[in-house]
């Protein structure tokens, strides 16, 4: 039972922070000129570019960190840090970085740094240090899954919910990625902590 929990909160964690309601309205602006061949041909591409990224870095995030010399809590704050501000982006509708897409490369354009960004690869790699790798893999796997099934059908459900619904389904996304974020500074700091009063 403790596994099946930590499965489903580290697979809302990562439907949060992929937001495949964001990466859905931006792909249909990509696609708009696309025949349905080629838009499934890109969804797929997509998905499999943050498939595999992020998979290299729940492997390899703590061999990196040793590497690097990088404390997990200051990771963790530091990740923290630019999670709250991807979420307020959502929120709010602010740009903090240039997002500009080459529409020669949807599929890497939607793969990363939309879905595979700085926020997913905080949440993979934290989700490593709590659960293991197979417990994260399982979530990856079945969120990436849901976003390409979004991705695929993306036309039909934005017709179906109209434009405006994509959009606050997305901020409400944003939200709760801010309130992930928030967390996770906390954890950081309260490790640093412990680990201070260790020595």
């Amino acid at each position: 039972m403790d596994a099946f929990w930590a499965f489903m909160k580290s697979f809302v964690v990562l439907i949060i922070i992929l937001d495949p309601f964001l990466g859905m309205a931006t792909f249909l602006t990509l696609t708009r000129r696309m025949s349905e061949r080629e838009r499934m041909e890109q969804a797929f591409l997509a998905v499999l570019v943050a498939f595999v990224l992020l998979v290299i870095f729940l492997f390899g995030g703590q061999a990196l960190f040793s590497l690097l010399g990088i404390s997990f809590s200051s990771f963790m704050v530091a990740g923290g840090v630019i999670l709250l501000l991807l979420g307020i982006e959502d929120i709010l509708g602010l740009q903090f970085s240039k997002k500009e897409a080459d529409t020669r490369a949807i599929a890497v354009v939607i793969g990363t740094p939309l879905l595979c960004g700085p926020g997913a690869i905080t949440s993979i790699i934290v989700l490593a240090e709590k659960y293991g790798y197979l417990i994260p893999f399982l979530a990856l796997v079945s969120a990436l899954f849901v976003t390409w099934v979004l991705l695929l059908f993306a036309p039909k459900i934005a017709a179906f919910l109209g434009e405006r619904i994509v959009e606050v389904l997305s901020r409400v996304l944003g939200l709760l990625l801010s309130a992930v974020a928030v967390e996770f500074v906390k954890e950081g700091i309260l490790t640093m902590i412990a680990e201070v009063v260790k020595q």
